[in-house]
C-alpha cells in the first residue's frame, strides 16, 4: 500500500512551490515521482499536429514523493501510518489527528 495515491491532497515540502499544496493526478511508483495539479508548472515547446495547437505550453512535471506531504483534514502536512480497522482492512491514517485517510 502506497503513502500517496492519485486523487489525495498534499502539500509540498521543498522546491519552488514549498508551502502550497494540490490534488495528485498521477503516481509514478517506480520513479518516486507524482505529478501535482498546478505544482512544478514547466513550459514546453510542442509541435503542431492535426488536434492540438503547437507553440509554448505550460504543464505540471513530477515532483520527487519526499517533497511531498499528505494534507490532514486541517491543511497542515502530516506523516502516514498504517493500521488495521475493525473490518480486517489495512487502512492509511494521519499522524497528527489519528484520522483515516
Amino acid at each position: 500500500m502506497q503513502k500517496i495515491r492519485k486523487g489525495d491532497r498534499v502539500v509540498v515540502l521543498a522546491g519552488k512551490d514549498k508551502g502550497r499544496s494540490g490534488e495528485v493526478l498521477r503516481v509514478m511508483p517506480q520513479e518516486d515521482r507524482a505529478v501535482v495539479s498546478g505544482i512544478n508548472i514547466v513550459k514546453r515547446h510542442q509541435r503542431q499536429t492535426q488536434t492540438a495547437q503547437g507553440g509554448i505550453i505550460a504543464k505540471e512535471a513530477p515532483i520527487h514523493l519526499s517533497n511531498l506531504a499528505i494534507a490532514d483534514k486541517n491543511g497542515k502536512p502530516t506523516r502516514v501510518g498504517f493500521r488495521v480497522d475493525d473490518g480486517g482492512n489495512k487502512v492509511r491514517f494521519a499522524k497528527t489527528t489519528g484520522d483515516v485517510i
